[in-house]
């Protein structure tokens, strides 16, 4: 059978989602799965850039990353989002993102497409679960098929033991408190995995 397509969709201001992203990259490649790291783009002003040096110094790093189009959700069996939170929601330029895809939408396009999703915040309780599940919420809306890592493997529970996603704390010096690339690499294989399962059914039929 035909290896899993796997996007990996991230939206990161300073380099957080970055690392989660190609940590699950990483990851998912391990498995034999095709796949395509994409960011988010951009809608922030320059001058909110500015204000914030480690932001200008990540979007100056990561120009040469493609940015994430509608397109390659309809190329991918699977997808996972890597997102930050902005008070207990995704950021404005995700939800700019997910609004473009009705077109997809409509045609039936992202229908069992399987889903998994990180994020990060500077609090452990800064709303990381509430990112999760809004995101989820709209892929509910696509049809989509939700692979969360639940409290499959003890590695998890070293990440923080979110079971809607890999979640993790950031401090004010932009480093991650949980230890959580186990996490990040179970939940980008087990994404690969459930979607192999399916693309392996929808070929015997």
């Amino acid at each position: 059978m035909a290896n899993v397509k796997l996007a990996i969709i991230y939206y990161s201001s300073t380099g957080t989602n970055y690392q989660l992203a190609r940590w699950a990259e990483e990851a998912a490649k391990e498995t034999g799965a095709e796949v395509k790291v994409a960011k988010v783009r951009e809608n922030a002003p320059d001058a909110a850039i500015d204000s914030n040096p480690a932001w200008r110094e990540h979007y100056n790093a990561t120009k040469d990353v493609p940015t994430a189009e509608v397109d390659l959700l309809e190329w991918a069996d699977a997808i996972i989002f890597s997102v930050p939170t902005r008070f207990g929601h995704v950021s404005s330029q995700v939800q700019q993102y997910l609004d473009t895809t009705g077109g997809l939408w409509a045609q039936g396009k992202l229908a069992n497409k399987v889903v998994s999703a990180m994020t990060s915040a500077q609090n452990a309780h800064g709303g990381q679960e509430a990112t999760i599940l809004g995101l989820y919420t709209s892929m509910f809306h696509w049809g989509a098929i939700v692979a969360a890592p639940g409290y499959a493997d003890p590695v998890l529970f070293k990440g923080g033991g979110n079971p809607y996603g890999t979640s993790v704390s950031v401090d004010q010096e932009g480093n991650m408190v949980e230890d959580v690339q186990g996490a990040v690499a179970y939940q980008a294989k087990h994404t690969v995995e459930v979607a192999q399962w399916i693309k392996n059914g929808q070929g015997q039929q």
